[in-house]
């Protein structure tokens, strides 16, 4: 009768844990440059605190935010020349598009379109290539 018991207290432990797999919560974001004008930009790769790329002065000073789907992490530091379509001065336009939900259950999803004047003065630079420079920027 004991193997039974424990057979049982396996399979409780096992259940209890898929339930608690199927309530993580999942977020999803895809943020994308539309429309935009085609530049080649220099400057460099550095990271925020929310994990998105900027592109900055020597002096750290903002260029642009840059999106993309790519890991950039091994340029963060970096001089690099980025080619792609910017989203400032009116130019382009700036889509985002949000997945709220939990594993197993129906999501919540958002689109945002932001455009041209309506950026007040946010500079986005939706990423084709990059290549580095200098692996400093000092």
């Amino acid at each position: 009768m004991k193997p039974i018991y424990a057979a049982l207290g396996i399979a409780a432990l096992c259940v209890s844990a898929l339930g608690a797999q199927s309530s993580t919560t999942e977020k999803k974001t895809k943020v994308e440059v539309k429309d935009g004008k085609d530049v080649n930009v220099t400057g460099c790769l550095d990271r925020n605190a929310e994990g998105t790329y900027l592109l900055t002065t020597r002096d750290g000073d903002l260029k642009y935010e840059l999106v993309t789907d790519e890991d950039l992490s091994k340029h963060v530091g970096h001089r690099i020349e980025v080619k792609g379509k910017a989203a400032d001065k009116g130019d382009g336009k700036v889509k985002t598009e949000t997945s709220v939900g939990t594993s197993g259950s129906e999501k919540t999803k958002a689109k945002t379109e932001v455009e041209g004047t309506d950026l007040a003065g946010l500079r986005y630079l939706g990423v084709k290539s990059v290549k580095m420079i200098s692996d400093s920027c000092r």
